[in-house]
């Protein structure tokens, strides 16, 4: 994908200094793009690249935010948090900043410290390492039988019932809960968005979810559970009494629709990429490379939510204090001042400081789960494949998950 140019720039409703008035330092890009219309959230990147033609910093009054859209820019905000406040500004719409109040991604250090350490007991490196073989496992005999069908939907068949069945064993959901994880995970994500049409469909779903985890307790969880892990930590008074149902909100709404969307982006990508997957296949030691460069390509996260703490200046351009900030991980993730040929998908690149994560203190607390789920995924896939064919992806607008809703898989040809 190219830079736009000026009629192409014209026709994404972006607005430049008219003519014989050059853009100063300090002048504040403008553009009449909505982050959230359908047809961006479909297919965001052309738009990602008009933007950050503008500038690293561009205002939209559809959103009423100013929008973070260059690597630099998104690296820095993320690991200021004194100046990029999270405390009741993650969400594009009050009511859900308001439910998120007193959670570890919608808090700032020291408060959110306090409640990370209970989020991450359950992921650090020593605890996962003792779930590698196991969730390598389940990878390759999923893909083992769906190779074995021949043809299958890879979205309901493996990105989404992969990780679901992965998180509801590690946070100890049983009975309806992990029937529901799919309906109440999406949800939890899609209100995050503003208060459009998908929010409003999503309040309710979303709270239920909201009322199951304010009500949950230990003995709802499976014994020897992460989730039952949490509700020690509050007992001995490692966090805040009461917290523990937020924390397990926090693993549900914020870790299973993401998952699924890396996943299904890793088959339509090596479908669509059959050289890449060979590339893996010849060389299983680019497996993280390759996930990696599958999370810089597609970031699974639209847009993100900060505030602005004080006046602060971005390339010479100012954001004021109390603005609204939206993080555009995917429009940093394609920027040609930070990667080369950032169009492409290249395994071997292996973008390790790609944003789709984050960074800084609000870095995603389970990207060490994901990168197990992901890596057995791909892990899998390269041993056992040598191609995929795949029909027309479907992709359906969400505020905040960009992710493939349907990848029927025509034909696999074996490794």
């Amino acid at each position: 994908m190219c830079l736009p140019d000026v009629s192409s720039v014209a026709s994404l409703g972006l607005q430049r200094p008219s003519r014989g008035e050059p853009m100063t330092d300090t002048a504040l890009p403008v553009s009449d793009i909505d982050l959230f219309d359908d047809r961006v959230l479909v297919d965001p990147y052309p738009s990602y690249a008009a933007l950050r033609d503008l500038g690293a910093v561009v205002r939209l009054p559809a959103n009423d935010v100013h929008v973070l859209t260059r690597y630099d820019a998104i690296r820095g905000a993320l690991g200021d948090w004194e100046t990029f406040s999270s405390a009741g500004a993650i969400g594009f719409n009050p009511a859900v900043n308001e439910a998120l109040a007193g959670t570890s991604l919608a808090s700032d250090p020291p408060e959110h410290t306090r409640l990370r350490a209970a989020l991450t007991a359950g992921l650090s490196p020593r605890a996962l390492r003792g779930l590698k073989d196991g969730i390598d496992a389940k990878a390759d005999a999923l893909v083992a039988d769906l190779v074995a069908r021949g043809s299958f939907e890879a979205v309901d068949a493996l990105a989404r019932a992969f990780p679901l069945e992965i998180v509801a064993d590690l946070i100890g959901f049983t009975g309806h809960v992990r029937a529901g994880m799919l309906r109440w995970g999406q949800a939890a994500m899609q209100v995050i968005g503003p208060m459009n049409r998908r929010t409003a469909e999503s309040f309710p779903i979303a709270g239920e979810l909201y009322a199951w985890c304010s009500g949950v307790t230990a003995g709802d969880l499976a014994p020897g559970s992460v989730g039952r892990g949490i509700f020690e930590a509050e007992a001995r008074g490692d966090i805040p009494s009461g917290s523990a149902g937020h924390i397990i909100h926090q693993y549900l709404g914020a870790g299973v629709d993401t998952t699924i969307a890396a996943i299904g982006n890793i088959v339509a990508l090596f479908a669509a990429h059959p050289e890449q997957l060979a590339l893996v296949r010849e060389d299983p030691s680019l497996v993280p490379a390759a996930f990696n460069e599958a999370l810089r390509y597609w970031a699974p996260v639209h847009a993100w939510g900060r505030r602005a703490t004080r006046d602060v200046e971005i390339d010479g351009v100012p954001i004021p204090a109390g603005a609204k900030v939206a993080i555009l991980f995917g429009a940093g993730n394609r920027d040609p001042r930070h990667y080369a040929d950032p169009d492409a998908f290249l395994v071997e690149r292996n973008p390790v400081d790609h944003l789709s994560f984050g960074y800084g203190p609000h870095g995603c607390a389970g990207q060490g789960l994901a990168r197990l789920e992901g890596h057995a995924v791909i892990r899998a896939l390269a041993r056992r494949v040598e191609r995929l064919v795949t029909g027309p992806e479907v992709r359906v607008p969400s505020n905040i998950t960009r992710s493939i809703d349907e990848l029927p898989v025509l034909e696999v040809v074996p490794a």
